[in-house]
């Protein structure tokens, strides 16, 4: 990696943090102290004690009346304000209390967001097969939010400096497998995001004071399938590395020309989606295109503020550049659940993601755990849980495929995560962590002779992110 990176990066985050020192408090009674609340709301409570009174018809008017003006400051009380506020990828949901850390400012009738996460990381395995490199894995997300006729429009960029600062277009990942690099299959490595994550319009039209229509236009995003993608998933936000089973259960958060309608009533959401199927090519600093060839339907669960599941069904064509003439089915599964704590939070996903070749009927799976929980304001713990199916691509490693190759599934692979960071504070608006994460691997029998039995990966990192008030 450029060895100016880290600087260019943390010099940019700083200026961004202070250009915003003027900031409000992002924080949501559901996860912070009510004395952190912006003093409009504590005021309009006080003048107004109906307000909380029984009955979800004058919270909710009250919530979406509020919309209007300023769409992302409000509580989000129910599951419309959870999509009104628009602060994860694509168009997925969190728990209503999750916290969200950012930045956000006022300018004239728009509300400005600005969030990031960088890490830059050291990494060392073990085995033949491991692999040691510094490197950066990092996202920046710019949204801007005003009413607009009716209803409320939405315009995020997301970017990503990850073709400069992951070299060799990946970065090494024991048992990880999907895409290419240099023309040849990825094996024991991740490819890094291309430059533009997601270029996204967004518009909320509120039918009645229960149902929200939705529409997504995006030449670079996130269709509807799957939970929010691990980079932005509460649960994972502490980890510097991708999940093992990234291909069956998320890789489609940046997917080319999609068009998203979702309608949401009460705590359920459903949404279908029109999007170009194939993967993002190894060259990373373009935007790729192609006509609409694929589709996606995904029902969303907000049944309490804690809370969040989804299911969802995929048909994919022709996602993969070596294997053209496969197309895929994939399914998915989540549930999402946040604790909020004192000085803190407790978030966890269960996931399963499935894709199975419609060409030869292969079925690959994979199982998560994960759970990161913040105590004492400034300290992080984590855990992430894997079970996957692994295929005979990773016995040729990154040999070119023989001609009639056909991708079976060889055996599961088990990996085990354990980590820990402390926030430590030297730009204002902008938390600063060192951290460590250790991961041991489980083996299927047929891939002992080539990676040993009991392979392990040993990360070190800083980690740098905006953030306002007391949500980190």
């Amino acid at each position: 990696m450029n060895q100016a990176a880290p600087v260019v990066l943390f010099a940019f985050l700083s200026s961004v943090a202070s250009g915003m020192r003027s900031a409000e408090v992002v924080c949501f009674p559901n996860c912070c102290d009510p004395s952190s609340q912006p003093m409009s709301q504590q005021s309009q409570k006080a003048t107004n004690p109906n307000r909380d009174s029984p009955g979800m018809d004058q919270s909710q008017m009250h919530g979406m009346e509020m919309n209007q003006k300023n769409p992302m400051n409000v509580p989000r009380e129910n599951f419309l304000h959870e999509i009104l506020s628009h602060a994860t990828s694509g168009t997925s949901a969190e728990p209503n209390s999750t916290p969200i850390p950012m930045l956000m400012a006022t300018e004239s009738s728009w509300t400005l967001m600005f969030h990031a996460n960088v890490f830059l990381t050291d990494i060392q395995q073990s085995s033949p097969r491991g692999g040691d490199k510094f490197f950066s894995t990092n996202w920046f997300m710019g949204m801007a939010q005003r009413s607009a006729g009716p209803g409320i429009f939405t315009a995020r960029v997301m970017l990503s400096l990850e073709p400069a600062t992951v070299t060799g277009r990946l970065y090494p990942l024991l048992f990880q497998q999907g895409e290419t690099a240099f023309g040849l299959p990825i094996a024991d490595g991740q490819h890094p995001h291309d430059f533009f994550m997601e270029l996204a319009a967004l518009y909320d039209l509120k039918l009645g004071d229960k149902n929200l229509l939705s529409f997504y236009f995006a030449p670079v995003g996130d269709p509807a399938i799957g939970p929010i993608a691990y980079p932005h998933r509460a649960s994972a936000m502490e980890n510097p590395l991708a999940a093992l089973g990234h291909h069956q259960q998320d890789s489609t958060h940046i997917a080319s020309d999609i068009v998203t309608v979702g309608f949401t009533r009460g705590i359920a959401r459903i949404e279908a989606s029109g999007f170009h199927g194939r993967e993002p090519d190894e060259f990373r600093w373009n935007i790729d295109h192609g006509r609409i060839d694929s589709w996606s339907l995904r029902a969303t669960f907000q049944p309490g503020q804690n809370w969040s599941g989804q299911v969802s069904y995929a048909r994919i064509i022709s996602p993969e550049a070596l294997f053209p003439a496969e197309d895929q089915a994939r399914m998915t599964a989540s549930i999402m659940y946040n604790r909020p704590l004192h000085h803190g939070n407790w978030a966890s996903t269960i996931l399963w993601g499935r894709t199975n070749s419609l060409q030869d009927r292969s079925i690959f799976n994979s199982y998560l755990f994960e759970s990161t929980v913040r105590f004492l304001t400034k300290n992080c713990a984590w855990t992430r849980i894997e079970n996957v199916d692994r295929s005979n691509e990773l016995l040729l490693g990154e040999l070119p495929l023989p001609p009639g190759f056909q991708e079976d599934p060889i055996g599961r692979v088990q990996a085990y995560t354990l980590g820990y960071d402390r926030d430590f504070d030297i730009v204002p608006h902008l938390t600063s962590a060192l951290g460590a994460q250790f991961t041991t691997y489980g083996v299927a029998g047929a891939l002992k002779p080539i990676y040993g039995s009991h392979p392990v990966g040993v990360a070190v990192f800083l980690r740098l992110r905006p953030f306002s008030g007391t949500v980190r």
